[in-house]
This record gives structure tokens, C-alpha cells and sequence, in this order.
């Protein structure tokens, strides 16, 4: 299948710098045109920091790079006013929240007050700061990593913040090949500063809009309708996937299907998004601490396999 150009010029950027992993690139590169903010979990060292990296420099946009800490406050993240005294006015100081792709590193190691104010701005993609409304241009994209649970030092995001995260994603340890090629050319430390835009800003943004074009047959809507009940149904499950859960995945198609230079909806664009999209809007019963998401794919799973997929 045919690429869509300007986003094969972006997938090959990424991949100069973040090696090994095509599928990884292609799932945050299908997060951005359905102009959704992903989730990057995973031990520190299998590049997280780097993949995110290399997509900001990637795009002509303003970037902005967050490490979030326990002693951070929401202010250091949206911004404060301050007062001039020679000008005798309050005058307001933007944080990093204001760029078009913002890296939230570690973001399960601030307090729950900061992990609020950062998902508020996701949400609504605006900030209400003393009273005024700051909106945040588009394209906006938060791209957040975080250590596993069972890491010491950090705060789990409750179900409700998760949600706002389109996808949510674990990178995985490189192959041998892959881990070989890596020490030979530490990508980090010689490709990323060299990395030049290969789209601009507004060709994003009107790649972004091209979601709202695409109809999607209703054989493939009563089929990701009956995926959601069927979760909701499932006794495995405390919580199924939520009507927003169902638009999520819906945008996940239809960006898979511009990704793959396509005017249509077809049944492996479900397929290949349900884990990324859903795994962290479901909450399965008895699960051990830091299993939560294993558990889920294995039940997302066992799900799909017991539904008619539309021809």
C-alpha cells in the first residue's frame, strides 16, 4: 500500500534517529494526524525520550521539553503573572505548556495537582490562568512518558486522566541487530540535533482536518459499537469502554486509513488500533498491582476473537 507522502518523509526522519521499531513510529505518527496526545510507558533507556524528540524536531512547530518532578507546581507548568514594576501592570509569563508539541517526561513522578492542570490543557486545549482564557494553538500534541508503577517515586494517573491519552504505548527492548546498530551510531548524540522539519506546521494541520472528511461504512461503526458492549459486558471487566473510548478508536481508524493513503475504513484499521486505544480505558477485577495493562490486552483480545468481524 502507498504511503502518503508527506507522511512517509516523516517516518523516515523519526526512524534516522529512533531505530528498530517501525510499528512504534507509526502508532504515534497515526496519535498525531487524530490530533490525540499518547502515553509512552516503559523502563527508562528504550528511548521514549528520543522517539518523542525526534517527532517535534520533525515538524516545523515550537517544542517544548517538561521534566516533571514531585516539587513541581502546576504554575511552573501553564504559566504565571507577575507584576512589572516599571510599567506598573501585571504582564503574564507563558510556561511550556504553550508550544505545539510538548514532551511531558515522567509524568508519573509529579504530584496528582500538576498531572491535573497538564490533562486539563489536553482536554480542552486551552488554560484558564487568574481569570483569563489562554488558548493553545494548533497543531497541540502532548507526548508524556512514564516509569512502571511499581517504580519507586511515582503517582499513578487515576482512570479519568487516562482517558484523555488517545493511545497508550510500551516500546519494548530493541533486537540484538537493532541494539548493535544503536552503539554504532548513538543516534541521541549525532542525528537528532541534525534533524531538519520535513512538514511544516499548517501541511499537519490540514492532514489533522482531513479526519473529518472520512465517512466510515456503518458495517465498520455497528462493529466497533459491538466491540465496546461487548466489554462493557464482559464479567472480566469492572470498567468497559466508554462512548469516548468509541470515538477514540473511530478517529484511530480513520487516521490509519490516511496514514495508508486510503479514502476508507477498513476492518484491520479495528483491529490494529483496539490495544493501543483501549487497553487503558479498561479496568479488569483482581488484578495485581502494575499488571493492569497486561491483563487488559489479553482480555481485548479474547473479546475481538468472539465478535464477527464485518467483511
Amino acid at each position: 500500500m502507498k504511503i502518503n507522502p508527506s507522511i512517509g518523509r516523516l517516518r523516515a526522519s523519526i526512524a534516522s534517529v529512533f531505530i528498530g521499531n517501525d510499528a512504534a513510529i507509526d502508532r504515534v505518527i497515526c496519535c498525531m494526524l487524530a490530533r490525540g496526545h499518547i502515553l509512552i510507558e516503559d523502563v527508562p533507556g528504550v528511548g521514549k525520550t528520543i522517539l518523542a524528540a525526534s517527532i517535534a524536531r520533525s515538524v516545523q512547530c515550537s517544542f517544548s521539553r517538561v521534566q516533571l518532578t514531585p516539587d513541581m507546581l502546576p504554575a511552573d507548568l501553564l504559566g504565571v503573572t507577575i507584576y512589572n514594576r516599571d510599567t506598573g501592570e501585571f504582564v503574564f509569563r507563558r510556561g511550556p505548556i504553550f508550544a505545539n508539541f510538548i514532551l511531558a517526561d515522567e509524568i508519573n513522578r509529579t504530584t496528582p495537582r500538576t498531572q491535573t492542570a497538564l490533562l486539563e490543557a489536553m482536554s480542552e486545549a486551552r488554560v484558564s490562568i487568574d481569570g483569563t482564557q489562554h488558548t493553545l494553538e494548533p497543531p497541540f500534541m502532548v507526548i508524556a512518558t512514564q516509569n512502571p508503577y511499581d517504580f519507586e517515586g511515582t503517582y499513578p494517573l487515576p482512570e479519568n486522566q487516562l482517558d484523555r491519552f488517545l493511545m497508550r504505548l510500551s516500546l519494548g527492548y530493541p533486537k540484538p541487530e537493532h541494539e548493535r546498530q544503536i552503539l554504532n551510531t548513538r543516534p541521541a548524540t549525532t542525528v537528532l540535533d541534525g534533524i531538519e522539519p520535513v512538514i511544516s506546521g499548517g501541511e499537519l494541520v490540514a492532514l489533522q482536518a482531513k479526519t473529518d472528511e472520512v465517512k466510515i461504512d456503518n458495517a465498520i461503526l455497528d462493529y466497533i459499537v459491538g466491540f465496546a458492549a461487548a466489554t462493557r459486558d464482559d464479567d472480566r471487566l469492572r470498567l468497559g469502554l466508554s462512548p469516548r473510548g468509541s470515538l477514540a478508536l473511530g478517529a484511530g481508524c480513520a487516521q490509519r486509513r490516511l496514514f495508508h493513503n486510503r479514502d476508507y475504513v477498513i476492518p484491520e484499521d479495528v483491529l490494529d488500533n483496539i490495544h493501543a486505544v483501549c487497553s487503558h480505558r479498561i479496568v479488569p477485577r483482581a488484578t495485581p498491582e502494575g499488571a493492569e495493562l497486561t491483563a487488559s490486552e489479553h482480555i481485548l483480545t479474547s473479546i475481538v476473537q468472539s465478535l464477527e468481524s464485518p467483511v
